[in-house]
């Protein structure tokens, strides 16, 4: 599967601290091998408007929707715990 960023994505990716991009970089890695991925604990978060979330790490949280061949990035934010 392909990643396509939003331009939403893109903003909030770029005002991510530096240690998260990385982290991030690594969560699509693994998005792109297998969505199963214990690291990441994907989910559907809205079934109506079919959007995953996966986890970055603790505290962040990468949103994004499956459309054909490809994830689109949708969000980055940190948890809300």
């Amino acid at each position: 599967m392909r990643i396509a960023r939003t331009e939403h994505f893109k903003r909030s990716y770029k005002k991510a601290p530096p240690q998260i991009k990385e982290r991030v970089k690594k969560a699509l890695f693994l998005l792109t091998q297998d969505i199963r991925h214990p690291s990441l604990r994907a989910k559907i978060v809205d079934p109506k408007r079919r959007i995953w979330q996966a986890r970055v790490d603790g505290g962040w949280r990468l949103y994004f929707q499956i459309r054909g061949g490809a994830y689109y990035l949708l969000e980055l934010i940190p948890h809300p715990h």
